[in-house]
């Protein structure tokens, strides 16, 4: 979804951009103007790309995510807890002292593939625990 909108994006800017002329109001548009309409249907596209960037890789070893801004890497050991919270968007993992980190990777609004990934997170961390 999020590459089809964000070309959308570009597009309608680029013809909003091209359009803008003098007006009947006395308000006069420059080239520079229309340029900045371009680049800001640009920005907005970035942004709507930004939101398929989130990932979750785990293995035996931890657990790596990246999500809108920044990668992290987590050993197992650190790892107090995958959790759901009721009414979360995305799940998360739970840190000593209580801190969290989000999984925006994993979505409530993926319904099942949300409840499978789950799953199989939990049975990694699992698995990692007895190796330990």
């Amino acid at each position: 979804m999020a590459i089809p909108i964000a070309v959308l994006l570009v597009v309608v800017f680029a013809v909003v951009g091209t359009l803008l002329t003098d007006s009947p109001t006395g308000v006069i548009f420059s080239v520079s103007d229309q340029v900045a309409m371009a680049l800001l249907g640009v920005l907005l596209a970035a942004g709507v790309m930004l939101l398929t960037r989130p990932r979750l890789r785990a293995d035996a070893t931890g657990v790596e995510v990246r999500n809108i801004i920044g990668t992290h890497r987590y050993a197992w050991p650190l790892v107090q807890a995958v959790t759901f919270p009721d009414g979360s968007a995305w799940a998360r993992l739970e840190l000593p002292e209580d801190e969290y980190v989000p999984i925006m990777a994993i979505q409530a609004a993926d319904g099942e593939l949300a409840v499978k990934a789950m799953r199989d997170l939990r049975e990694l961390r699992r698995q990692a625990q007895q190796e330990s």
